[in-house]
């Protein structure tokens, strides 16, 4: 993979539009490690990650560690208004921390780190070590054991660090590919050429067996876009057996959803259905209690639409009230949690057949 920026590499420099929070800099202090994490208000993990993050620079402060927030992703119809969700983004998220948070519009932050990194995804972080080189490209969840070794010298020329960037650019390649054969679906979608569009997620399911992105489209497209719903059912029923063999909770999850979830089943195998979500929910039910809240959230959400669909509200009512439960006990930020609040509540009426 041709890459422009990788460990070891000079670090680029930063170069925003506004500084949200903190004072504003433009160069790396020589003898400081900075955290770089790249996030976006519309990225479920990102919050926690730039929360627990704001910890860790906490903890290692009086070593020269400073992280900065990074938000280069943003969408919005303008860069007023997408300066307005950040800055509404890290007030929810980090109410009480003051590191510094800078927004960029123009795409040069982005280009310079995500793309030349070959990263698309974030969050993401990037440490750059005391003599501005980039010490570390990866999720942040991995600088809990990751940064002390930075501190203290010792991660650079170590074996770990190799094969941590071995990794990395194993999967961005492949993550590159991925993008590519999305990008021939999304523009096949677009002008509605069905064919086109089916014969690249069919690759896409053969190339990229890991992936249940392409089972979800392969289903979506039979039965949303081309009403080809006998086509789109044995579709359906592979995608629950391929979870199934992988017991994975991703996988069980995601074929739960397209079980439970968007469509008219009317035309589908009423006991079929039923048998497959009841073998995906117990075994998502199994899998599941090790999760933190949000995630055990989905899964209990969408497991209770199963039974209330085919007529067992106590235990639809049973799996809503314990979702409650887990948010409540969670600490979550007041906003996000009243949102969650509301929509379990409305949902634990209407399987009580109460008014909302």
């Amino acid at each position: 993979m041709t890459s422009g920026l990788n460990s070891g590499f000079p670090a680029p420099s930063i170069k925003v539009q506004h500084w949200l929070r903190g004072d504003r800099i433009s160069n790396f202090q020589p003898g400081k490690i900075y955290i770089l994490e790249f996030f976006s208000t519309t990225c479920s993990g990102c919050g926690p990650a730039l929360s627990h993050l704001a910890q860790l620079q906490e903890e290692y402060s009086d070593m020269g560690v400073e992280l900065i927030g990074v938000a280069a992703n943003e969408k919005a119809a303008t860069a007023d208004g997408a300066q307005a969700q950040v800055d509404a983004w890290a007030s929810k998220w980090l109410p009480n921390t003051n590191i510094r948070i800078a927004f960029d519009y123009s795409g040069e932050m982005a280009r310079h780190w995500l793309l030349a990194s070959q990263t698309f995804h974030v969050p993401q972080a990037f440490v750059v070590d005391r003599d501005g080189s980039i010490a570390f490209i990866g999720p942040p969840d991995s600088l809990e054991d990751v940064l002390p070794k930075v501190i203290d010298g010792s991660w650079r020329t170590s074996a770990e660090a190799k094969n941590a960037e071995n990794e990395r650019i194993a999967e961005a390649e492949i993550d590159a590919a991925e993008r590519a054969l999305f990008a021939r679906i999304k523009a096949a979608t677009e002008i509605e050429d069905w064919k086109t569009a089916l014969a690249a997620i069919e690759e896409g399911i053969n190339r990229f067996p890991d992936n249940f992105k392409f089972h979800q489209w392969h289903v979506a497209t039979l039965i949303e876009r081309m009403r080809d719903m006998e086509a789109g059912w044995i579709a359906l029923g592979q995608f629950a057996r391929t979870a199934i063999e992988r017991n994975s909770e991703d996988w069980l999850l995601a074929a739960m959803q397209q079980l439970f979830g968007w469509y008219d089943y009317s035309g589908f195998p009423l006991a079929e259905r039923f048998s497959m979500g009841k073998e995906l929910s117990e075994r998502i039910l199994r899998l599941y209690p090790q999760h933190d809240a949000p995630y055990r959230l989905c899964s209990y959400t969408t497991i209770a639409f199963y039974y209330h669909e085919c007529g067992d509200n106590d235990r639809a009512v049973d799996l809503i009230e314990q979702a409650l439960k887990f948010v409540d006990g969670e600490s979550l930020p007041d906003v996000q949690k009243h949102e969650l609040m509301v929509q379990l509540l409305h949902t634990l009426a209407k399987y009580k057949g109460e008014l909302v």
